[in-house]
């Protein structure tokens, strides 16, 4: 089971950052491949996410929770599962996310157990996976502050996360792994 650690940094209040992430359907227009389905108002909610790593694609289908959520020290918990009834795939995520004041901005941890079965689930022993949740990361990061910093609410509405474009991310994600175990590598030698 796959651990995944990403961060980034928003040009925004703490404050304002945890508004947003409260805000379901907003957030899920910032998530690569994500589609809000239906949200039951029980802190639940059903979508789909459509995922493509060179030759797979996976078409999931599934719930998210919202579990514990701390105001306070702005910090939240939420669990996601979904199948891909056609390639066989299935994938479930326990994430935490934690929100810090930096310098007038917010740093954004995140945090989440990522179990993945089928095809999909070989990527997750390579390390691959690490860097598709990087860039994947990325694009959320770079959405959440557009539609931040948007002037009104239809300009903020417009703002979406771009589709994954499966080769370009499996092979940019390639050349970054490779890259960075050779750097390892001749460290070692």
């Amino acid at each position: 089971m796959p651990e995944i650690h990403q961060h980034f940094v928003v040009e925004r209040r703490a404050d304002d950052v945890w508004d947003f992430f409260q805000d379901i359907p907003r957030v899920a227009e910032c998530m690569p491949g994500v589609e809000l389905t239906e949200v039951r108002g029980d802190g639940s909610y059903a979508g789909n996410m459509k995922v493509k790593l060179g030759p797979i694609a996976a078409s999931f289908q599934g719930d998210a929770h919202i579990g514990e959520l701390d105001r306070a020290n702005k910090k939240g918990t939420f669990t996601a599962k979904g199948v891909d009834r056609q390639g066989g795939n299935r994938a479930s995520a326990d994430v935490t996310y934690v929100l810090a004041p930096e310098n007038g901005s917010t740093k954004v941890e995140v945090q989440a157990n990522l179990m993945l079965q089928g095809a999909l689930a070989q990527f997750g022993r390579t390390g691959l996976i690490q860097e598709v949740s990087a860039r994947m990361t990325g694009e959320f990061a770079r959405c959440l502050q557009a539609k931040l910093m948007s002037k009104s609410s239809e300009e903020a509405a417009a703002v979406r996360a771009p589709d994954v474009k499966g080769f370009t991310l499996f092979f940019a994600s390639i050349w970054s792994w490779l890259k960075s175990k050779f750097q390892r590598d001749r460290g070692k030698g």
